[in-house]
């Protein structure tokens, strides 16, 4: 494992705990937080690498934050979750964006799943699921679904983010 990945992972580890106790408890995800991995994150790879590690930093971030606000703005995340990617973008740098973003979705499918069930509401959530990629796929407006207003049914994505993110550094080392 490259040094780079260890001191990505020994960077986000303390971060991940940090977000799944906020994330969980107050669903939201402190600025500081995002604000600290972001510029952790740039000057980390700019020591690795110079010029070509600052621009690959700002590329990660501009390109996880893009992709995140993608899922914002049909109303599938929140605005710190957004903010917190193109956070750890600017950590794993372009080349990893990606790759990590799939592995994030698939953890963050995960925990949906889990939650729903625990929550007595699988197939509700399944028939949304559905309802968003058969509108999608026919070239028609996706429904938007209100945000509930009971804090424990929304998702704390942050753990997804931060979990997928470790997990896919592990995976994809470079």
């Amino acid at each position: 494992m490259s040094g780079h990945i260890i001191t990505s992972l020994l960077l986000l580890a303390p971060l991940a705990i940090l977000i799944t106790y906020y994330d969980v408890r107050y669903r939201r995800i402190p600025n500081l937080f995002v604000i600290a991995t972001l510029i952790n994150g740039v000057v980390l790879n700019t020591w690795d690498s110079g010029l070509e590690g600052l621009m690959l930093s700002l590329q990660g971030g501009a390109i996880a934050f893009g992709l995140m606000l993608v899922l914002h703005i049909f109303s599938a995340m929140g605005a710190g979750d957004v903010k917190l990617f193109g956070a750890i973008g600017a950590v794993i740098g372009a080349s990893l964006v990606l790759k990590t973003f799939l592995i994030v979705v698939l953890t963050g499918g995960v925990l949906a799943l889990i939650l729903s069930a625990r929550a007595g509401r699988l197939r509700e959530t399944m028939n949304r699921v559905m309802l968003i990629f058969v509108n999608l796929l026919s070239g028609w407006q996706p429904p938007r679904f209100p945000a509930p207003t009971d804090q424990k049914q929304t998702i704390p994505y942050g753990v997804a983010i931060t979990f997928g993110t470790m997990i896919s550094l592990a995976f994809f080392r470079h």
